[in-house]
């Protein structure tokens, strides 16, 4: 199954967010991050991302007569790139942004159960705006924000830092009549 196919089911990219934000992860620590996710359905797509080549078995353990595996992403994981999202089609992005929105929407929600959640202490934000930019001042835009954000992208686990979820949304809006 090609990366595009892999990532555009909500479990299976959630499986590979949970795993973003942990070095390793178990089965039994994936079901308690996404409990609304019945266990055998997290057995089947554990084991699709890992005969796709995006998870690898870190290590094994017995507990209680059986084998508990440690997984992670693997470092030279398929991607969807910049070819591979233009080969797309238009059905494969409304299926890849309901996916992320289903994500997204989950996350959040286990976010808000959380024992202790409190929105405006840990600066969630939710907004959106309208931006007017040409070709060029879109790019420009786009490549600074990559350079903010490449700064933060190799950070890891470390006391005093919290894993967050950022969702960048970017699409052309229609342009209103008179403008």
């Amino acid at each position: 199954m090609d990366p595009v196919e892999q990532l555009l089911h909500p479990v299976r990219l959630r499986i590979v967010h949970a795993l973003s934000a942990a070095d390793t992860l178990t089965i039994t620590q994936m079901s308690a991050r996404m409990p609304d996710v019945p266990k055998i359905t997290l057995y089947r797509q554990v084991a699709q991302l890992a005969e796709g080549g995006f998870l690898e078995v870190d290590g094994e353990q017995r507990v209680r007569g059986a084998v508990e595996r440690r997984y992670r992403l693997r470092q030279d994981r398929p991607t969807i790139d910049a070819d591979a999202a233009a080969a797309m089609s238009l059905d494969d992005h409304r299926r890849g942004f309901a996916a992320s929105m289903a994500v997204l929407i989950a996350e959040f929600d286990a976010y808000l159960s959380r024992d202790g959640a409190d929105p405006a202490a840990d600066s969630v934000s939710y907004r959106q705006g309208t931006l007017w930019l040409s070709p060029d001042e879109l790019n420009a835009m786009t490549a600074d924000l990559l350079a903010v954000l490449r700064d933060r992208l190799d950070n890891t686990p470390a006391p005093g830092r919290t894993p967050y979820l950022l969702s960048a949304i970017l699409f052309p809006a229609e342009r209103p009549p008179d403008a």
